[in-house]
């Protein structure tokens, strides 16, 4: 016998009983985005390899580890997304969005990176991706990580605190380079060997190094905020007023860089202790470069990404009550014309109050049978049709969830007896 399928490791069901909360969340992310002028852009998921190459970076662990890259039948070589920047980039530039024009877009979706699974960090994980074409000034920045602060409220989330730095212009990020990898030389017999390894193709990705014998090396390392230029200086400072001034509690942490190679500028991270060594739920930073890189005009852009698996791990951990799916209302019926008055009410129901969640039993059974049913749905009322109920045009509410006696309803006064019990 053949064994049973399973799904690829890394890669995960999101069952029925989870897919409620993942809707509440994206629902939240939705409207608080619309709230601010954010329109929605879908995007594929399997891009040519080279675009990704461009992107992120050759030297980076996500292209040269990490990425699922495969030949098509025309030899094309074909990758899996492993973030979405980079193609909104490009389909920004193929469609003509950019050039000359604000665009304040998000999309949402799966991104694969061939990693080793643990909580919060799978081989197939989700995204929402935020993204700005065309404002360079610190306002965007601002508006950027007040939107972030909204939607924790809008979630009811709390202890996911910011994080900033500013990597600064390309000459001010060669020369800290210059003046890091000279240190880190000077006590390159003190690194482990993935910083070796790091400090011959991307230095900068060191300070990033979860090592805490590494972490405690750099301590005494050079700054990049001592390597700003003037303009960066000012743009950084003029971000940290308006934070402060909307009251955003923020850290300047000089040590954070992110690990792709198009951002420069403002970056930053909203952390959060409670979900173990994958605490980061939401990062991003500007990256006014790439556009012109990857063949359009040169654009000011900045941008973030959200981990839908993170936040939702996160909200199951803070919130006691989460929202649930289940119905409001289970129809019992018994008998051949009770049946098919039940199926024709919870149709007039539906029409009359859309947002109510309504299962109709079906498959038939005994009273006793179906009751059951209708406790194990997790529904609040029971309506009960027999013969009477449906030759008197009254139905039987039945509560399910507390100790109290069943009420008969005229069939003609369900529609707003149950918007008043439902405070529909």
């Amino acid at each position: 016998m053949a064994d049973t399928l399973q799904a690829i490791r890394g890669m995960n069901d999101i069952l029925p009983q989870q897919s409620y909360l993942w809707q509440f969340v994206e629902s939240g992310v939705r409207s608080v985005l619309e709230s601010y002028g954010y329109r929605e852009i879908r995007l594929p998921i399997v891009e040519k390899t080279e675009l990704f190459k461009r992107s992120i970076g050759e030297v980076t662990d996500i292209v040269e580890k990490e990425m699922y890259t495969f030949s098509d039948r025309n030899g094309d070589s074909l990758t899996l997304r492993p973030e979405g920047t980079a193609g909104c980039v490009r389909a920004c530039i193929q469609h003509g969005l950019i050039a000359g024009q604000v665009q304040r877009l998000w999309y949402s979706g799966p991104m694969f990176r061939h990693e080793r699974p643990q909580k919060g960090r799978y081989r197939q994980f989700h995204q929402v991706g935020v993204e700005v074409f065309g404002l360079r000034g610190p306002d965007i920045d601002a508006e950027l990580l007040m939107l972030t602060a909204r939607l924790w409220r809008r979630l009811g989330l709390t202890q996911v605190n910011l994080q900033l730095n500013s990597l600064g212009t390309a000459p001010a990020r060669a020369a800290f380079r210059d003046a890091l990898v000279e240190y880190l030389r000077a006590h390159e017999e003190r690194l482990d060997d993935d910083s070796r390894r790091r400090l011959e193709t991307n230095p900068l990705r060191i300070l990033d190094s979860k090592n805490p014998d590494i972490q405690s090396l750099l301590a005494e390392a050079p700054v990049l905020s001592d390597y700003l230029d003037a303009e960066s200086s000012d743009h950084f400072a003029q971000l940290c007023a308006q934070l402060d001034a909307a009251a955003i509690a923020y850290r300047v942490n000089p040590r954070l860089v992110r690990g792709l190679d198009y951002y420069g500028g403002t970056v930053f991270e909203w952390v959060t202790d409670q979900l173990g060594a994958q605490g980061t739920v939401c990062a991003g930073g500007r990256y006014d470069a790439l556009v012109e890189y990857l063949g359009g005009k040169p654009t000011p852009a900045i941008g973030f990404a959200l981990g839908l698996e993170r936040l939702i791990g996160l909200l199951e951990q803070q919130q006691s009550e989460l929202p649930a799916d289940d119905p409001h209302l289970y129809i019992v019926a018994l008998g051949e014309s009770a049946q098919r008055e039940g199926l024709l009410l919870s149709e007039q129901l539906r029409e009359a109050l859309p947002r109510l969640r309504i299962v109709t039993h079906c498959g038939g059974g005994s009273f006793k049978s179906q009751f059951k049913k209708a406790d194990r749905s997790g529904a609040r009322y029971a309506l009960v049709l027999g013969d009477d109920e449906v030759a008197s045009r009254q139905a039987g509410l039945k509560p399910l969830r507390e100790q109290s006696e069943q009420r008969r309803v005229a069939f003609e006064a369900l529609p707003q007896h149950l918007a008043e019990l439902f405070n529909y």
